[in-house]
């Protein structure tokens, strides 16, 4: 019997899922919360963010319904600019990017925003 090939993740759930993300981020949810409004567990949030679990037309109704958004907001089909979009919500569904950009907003303009992009960037030349 072959053997069936390592399943990997559609880059459409993978969207999708970053989407969710950042969608719930920014409405202030808890994944618990959003699980809690859909009827699914936090778990099933956490596999659908990630795009490990395709999100049934139904739940993605649901999801968006409680997100406060139209279902196409979801596929970035709301915009011409959802590439620019999609980029985006993949850099912050990385772990702390969000809380680092509400800092960022929350200082003056000037040289306390300048010195932290220049500290930052320091990081990137860091050896690991």
């Amino acid at each position: 019997m072959a053997s069936k090939p390592e399943a990997i993740a559609d880059p459409v759930d993978v969207a999708v899922g970053a989407r969710i993300r950042l969608l719930r981020k920014l409405k202030g949810l808890s994944q618990q919360a959003l699980a809690e409004a859909a009827g699914v567990t936090f778990q099933q949030i956490q596999k659908y963010e990630r795009g490990a679990n395709r999100v049934s037309a139904s739940m993605l109704a649901r999801i968006a319904r409680t997100l406060g958004v139209p279902v196409a907001e979801m596929f970035g089909e709301a915009s011409p600019t959802s590439s620019a979009v999609d980029e985006v919500a993949a850099l912050l569904a990385e772990p702390g990017a969000l809380e680092l950009l509400k800092a960022y907003a929350d200082l003056p303009r000037g040289a306390s925003r300048s010195a932290l992009v220049e500290f930052v960037r320091s990081l990137r030349s860091q050896p690991g």
